[in-house]
């Protein structure tokens, strides 16, 4: 009864209709009565207290007060009318306002009558008003009798224009649960209840909506947070499972000349702890027979590429192809370049492919690819074309994962009839919850130290009073032969935006640093792929001494030299594009410095930014900055929002929760991975669910 029920669409629930259904539809994605119970509330409210005028709070609140109505008037404006009443109890008056629904709610007013009148508090000087309030008509003996902690609904403007207001939304709230008597089904088996103190879903789902005090709420957000993250992590730990079981990997179980001709004789420093642990795990990994899916963490400069190399050079030892795949031209160019030279005294092909590679060229490299003598290709998204044929490709590297999709990552799947290996890496770092979540369907290393010798780099914050000083200071570090990043957040200016934009800056800084004294270049990412590169190469050959840029050269770009990195307008970026920003420099043996140049007006978020990066290099206490400031859809982008619309759960604050909730879901997958055991049947029936895409919690791609 309670399924059929849940399913009914929304307009079929008393208090709804067709019209008030097309606007939840709309507005909210309400659409049965299931998306219904679970729109939960984004807030409560204690109606437990109540104010005289006199003793309101200073300050913007929800309040309630027990008053008469004394006067009503309606008042023209600049645009439309306004409904203002005057509401008084014995210890003075405030203003009730209305600015839409006027002739509706003017018809319903009564003066002389008492009311609980409820709302946001607003002060303007010494007067304050309380807009749209929700009012009652009572006897105020009955008040506290009558009294809820009341839950406030998400809503938008078209709603409360269609006074479709909290208040309607409660009541058909309370229509759903009148029809909903049997209760809703189980979704935990009783263990996992029992052991984790957990009430059931039909209390926990009544109890979220209508509270009867603190405790109850309490409960019903933890039995809801928990269901929601446990079968997030259960399916990515299917999913995880499910690979293994179906997707053989590639068995490298030799290490010969490659590597170990690398690593004794040709390893331009010593590796880290780090490094070294990370590789023995991918080495684990390849040796266990099933298909790797591992993601690299490591903050910049930790030294990831050489431990993808000799990891690649496994895959050749044991006689397999590889591919290194980067979100951009100039990134895959870098990449290139690097492993080319390391390559060489190996005698190891590598070959590189990008949009801008000419079609002599490619007719060559498919060639070479599909007879197995190119052992490395490295480059763009222009690899994962369906006309790239591999021989015989056994690993692939994905650099930079957060600018690729899901989709992206599996069409490398399919260039070979056992899946390659896959190790996907980032320099952004990921906050350790969103790992669990985002990417819970892999294996984690993380290279969580910088080699030994790198220094600090000197973070700054500066504003265009201080424009002069930084010029100097521009013109010592050239005069000591250093190179100067200078970024800029917009290529164009823009009506809309008072920040500085690239051109604009491109031409004040030839004034300032004037030829031939100084050699200025400028890259961007409207410019051709060959100007680019050229640019590039002008820099890199230190022909220029300053590179005016935007943000394509945020990750990847390697000049041991440039020792200074400008961030221009630094409030307008993120603070991981910071931190990479910041990361282009100090890979030299000489001091290097980071500026933030700023307004003088910041808001609260870009203060915190600008502190962070002062305070700290850490990109893992960055990322976990980031993630506070932004949430975890802005932090990741759209490509993988779709795991991150959480419902109740929040990743900032039950991170705790979530370590708890994963454990769980390791424990079941281990104990029962079918989920056959007849305790587990809730589990298993929800899954079902799920995976029809009837489930709630419907998070995994």
């Amino acid at each position: 009864m309670a399924a059929a029920l849940l399913e009914k669409p929304i307009e079929y629930l008393k208090g709804v209709g067709p019209n008030r259904g097309i606007l939840l539809r709309k507005e909210l994605g309400i659409s049965t009565c299931k998306d219904l119970l679970y729109h939960f509330p984004n807030r409560y409210v204690d109606r437990t207290r109540f104010y005289s005028i006199a003793q309101l709070p200073k300050v913007q609140a929800d309040v309630q007060v027990v008053g008469k109505i004394t006067d009503i008037r309606l008042i023209k404006q600049s645009k439309g009318k306004r409904l203002v009443a005057t509401f008084s109890d014995s210890t003075g008056e405030i203003e009730l306002v209305w600015f839409r629904g006027h002739q509706w709610i003017q018809k319903q007013l009564k003066t002389n009558v008492p009311y609980t009148a409820f709302g946001r508090l607003m002060w303007y000087g010494p007067r304050c008003s309380i807009a749209h309030p929700e009012l009652d008509e009572e006897d105020p003996s009955q008040k506290k009798k009558n009294a809820i902690f009341q839950p406030v609904y998400p809503s938008t403007e078209k709603l409360a224009n269609r006074n479709i207001t909290n208040r309607t939304m409660r009541q058909i709230m309370h229509h759903l649960f009148e029809e909903l008597r049997v209760g809703v089904r189980e979704t935990l088996s009783d263990d996992i209840l029992s052991t984790h103190r957990l009430i059931g879903a039909t209390d926990a789902l009544r109890a979220i909506h209508f509270p009867k005090n603190l405790k109850e709420l309490e409960q019903a957000q933890n039995r809801l947070k928990f269901e929601e993250l446990f079968f997030i992590q259960l399916q990515l730990l299917q999913k995880k499972r499910d690979q293994q079981n179906r997707f053989k990997g590639h068995l490298f179980d030799r290490v010969g000349d490659y590597f170990n001709s690398f690593y004794s004789n040709h390893l331009p420093f010593a590796l880290t702890t780090a490094q070294k642990r990370v590789i023995k795990e991918i080495r684990s990994d390849f040796g266990s027979g099933a298909q790797m899916n591992r993601l690299l963490q490591g903050d910049v400069g930790s030294g990831k590429t050489i431990v993808a190399f000799l990891s690649a050079l496994i895959a050749f030892d044991n006689g397999k192809q590889v591919t290194m795949v980067a979100p951009t031209e100039i990134l895959a160019q870098q990449h290139f370049t690097t492993l080319s030279k390391i390559a060489e005294p190996l005698g190891i092909s590598v070959r590189l492919l990008t949009g801008s590679s000419k079609t002599a060229e490619r007719k060559e490299l498919h060639e070479e690819l599909l007879s197995g003598k190119l052992q490395l290709l490295v480059g763009t998204h222009a690899i994962l074309e369906p006309t790239v044929h591999f021989n015989d490709l056994g690993f692939a590297i994905i650099d930079e994962q957060h600018r690729f999709g899901v989709a992206q990552r599996a069409k490398l799947w399919k260039k070979n009839k056992i899946p390659p290996h896959i190790l996907v890496m980032t320099a952004t770092p990921i906050p350790r919850t969103l790992a669990m979540t985002l990417y819970g369907d892999l294996e984690n290393s993380i290279i969580d130290e910088l080699p030994p010798g790198r220094k600090p780099i000197t973070t700054a914050h500066r504003t265009d009073n201080n424009r002069l000083a930084i010029n100097q200071f521009i013109k010592a570090e050239i005069k000591k032969g250093k190179q100067i990043y200078i970024v800029y957040p917009l290529i164009e200016e823009s009506s809309k935006m008072d920040y500085k934009d690239l051109m604009d800056g491109f031409e004040s800084i030839s004034r300032d640093f004037p030829q031939p004294v100084y050699q200025v270049s400028i890259v961007h990412g409207r410019m051709k792929s060959e100007d680019k590169a050229y640019e590039m190469q002008r820099f890199v050959e230190r022909k220029t001494q300053i590179m005016v840029a935007t943000t394509v050269i945020e990750v990847g770009v390697h000049v041991a030299n440039a020792s200074v990195m400008i961030i221009e307008s630094a409030e307008r970026f993120g603070l991981s594009q910071l931190h990479q920003l910041r990361g282009r420099v100090g890979r030299g043996d000489d001091k290097s410095y980071c500026v933030l140049m700023t307004g003088n007006k910041l808001s609260n978020d870009a203060k915190t930014r600008i502190q962070s990066m002062v305070r700290t290099q850490d990109g893992f206490e960055l990322a976990e900055v980031d993630l506070k400031l932004r949430g975890p859809g802005d932090l990741m982008g759209t490509q993988q929002s779709g795991i991150l619309q959480l419902r109740i759960a929040d990743l900032n604050q039950d991170g705790e929760l979530l370590a708890k909730v994963r454990a769980v879901a390791i424990k079941l997958v281990m104990d029962d991975p079918a989920l056959t055991k007849v305790n587990n049947k809730p589990i298993a029936d929800t899954l079902q669910l799920l995976q029809s895409g009837k489930g709630i919690w419907k998070y995994i791609s």
